[in-house]
């Protein structure tokens, strides 16, 4: 009897076993899965995350490198641009996709094609110069060196133009000074021999050595006080005293003030500017402007003509002034270059009235630290409108 329930109690024990089993095998298998879900799930994210950082990097990596000043190349060994700047671009000119290309593709310019030449051979070239036609006109220093392991190569090139305009300005400048100081020096010089040398015992030869020699010590007088001035304007030391000036009155006051150079040369000065306007500028400096003007138009304006004054207000540029001749007019390539220092459109007659060739210079320096622009209208044989402008009270305000 206990033999025969045994069997069947076995059989049925041991399929309730396999069934606990297949039941717990299936739910660590389901647990198994939803692990390796769960571990897949986060190691996309890291891979993501990941991603995410490295473009990061990239990108800011890019932006630094496309916020330099220099222009930056790296060339395979066969000189395609593995990767350049915008600087680089831009300093050469070039446009469009670059990677891959060959850098002498395109490139006609001989100063460019040698250094590259070179640096293919020497695998190394400092400081080379290099000029690119413009507009406008580039100066360039180029170095290139060989990477180490027989990567490629790095291409840098600085950007001289702006240094050697200014080098160029400094020379002209020194050269003009000194040109300008030889003269009168020399004249005097050359008087004050002579009347060492016995004339100053004839009085008519003496007083007229002596007037000469009066009028070139005041020429180097007003030469060195307008240098002085443009030294100060330039360097930004002198601080304007902007304070609310009536225009009309000051330019009466400088009317009166040329009223002889004016006389001598038989020339009406008519003030047409509107009484009433107010202007906010440094008096003293705004007098200057309009001195070397109205004096420069009497100067170069027609003998026994009219010099005019006048100003207006004008919406969304402040006020506008202008002096207005009718004499010879300037011609069209001197106008960009009449507020340039000791530019003169007539040498000759320039050095007959005894100018610096600094007023213009003086005059624009004065405006632009006001904020304003100066410029020129003109008409050869017709007259000359030195025109310029100033913020009115209301934007200062």
């Amino acid at each position: 009897m206990l033999r025969s329930m045994f069997w069947p109690a076995l059989l049925l024990l041991t399929f309730a076993l396999s069934i606990g089993l297949h039941l717990s095998y299936r739910r660590r298998l389901r647990n198994s899965d939803l692990e390796m879900a769960r571990l897949q799930r986060m190691q996309a994210l890291l891979e993501e995350r990941h991603r995410q950082e490295a473009d990061s990097t990239r990108a800011r990596q890019r932006t630094i490198f496309d916020s330099m000043l220099e222009g930056v190349a790296v060339l395979d060994s066969e000189s395609r641009i593995e990767t350049a700047n915008l600087a680089f671009r831009r300093l050469l000119s070039m446009t469009g996709e670059l990677e891959g290309r060959r850098l002498t593709e395109n490139i006609r310019n001989p100063d460019l094609l040698e250094f590259f030449r070179k640096l293919m051979a020497d695998g190394l070239v400092a400081g080379m110069e290099l000029t690119l036609p413009g507009p406008p006109v580039r100066i360039l220093q180029a170095n290139g060196s060989h990477l180490s392991g027989d990567q490629g190569f790095l291409v840098v090139v600085h950007d001289l133009t702006r240094l050697k305009e200014l080098e160029r300005t400094r020379k002209d400048f020194v050269a003009n000074v000194s040109h300008e100081l030889r003269t009168p020096i020399a004249l005097i010089k050359g008087f004050v021999e002579t009347l060492l040398d016995g004339a100053i015992d004839e009085p008519e030869h003496a007083s007229r050595f002596l007037r000469t020699i009066a009028r070139h010590t005041d020429r180097l007088t007003y030469l060195i006080e307008d240098l002085l001035t443009l030294s100060r304007l330039e360097s930004g030391r002198n601080t304007l005293n902007r304070q609310s000036t009536e225009l009309r009155d000051l330019v009466d006051q400088v009317i009166e003030d040329l009223a002889l150079v004016a006389q001598e040369r038989k020339v009406r000065l008519e003030n047409h500017v509107v009484a009433g306007l107010i202007v906010y500028a440094d008096a003293e400096r705004l007098r200057q402007v309009f001195a070397n003007l109205i004096e420069n138009a009497v100067k170069y304006g027609r003998e026994s003509g009219k010099v005019t004054v006048g100003a207006r207000t004008t919406p969304g540029q402040g006020v506008e002034a202008w002096v207005e001749d009718d004499g010879m007019g300037i011609p069209d390539e001197a106008r960009t270059r009449v507020f340039e220092r000791f530019y003169r459109v007539d040498r000759a007659r320039a050095r007959e009235t005894g100018g610096t060739g600094l007023g213009l210079a003086i005059v624009k320096h004065i405006v632009q630290a006001h904020g304003g622009e100066v410029w020129v209208n003109s008409d050869v044989d017709k007259g000359s409108v030195f025109r310029f402008t100033l913020p009115d009270p209301s934007e200062e305000s």
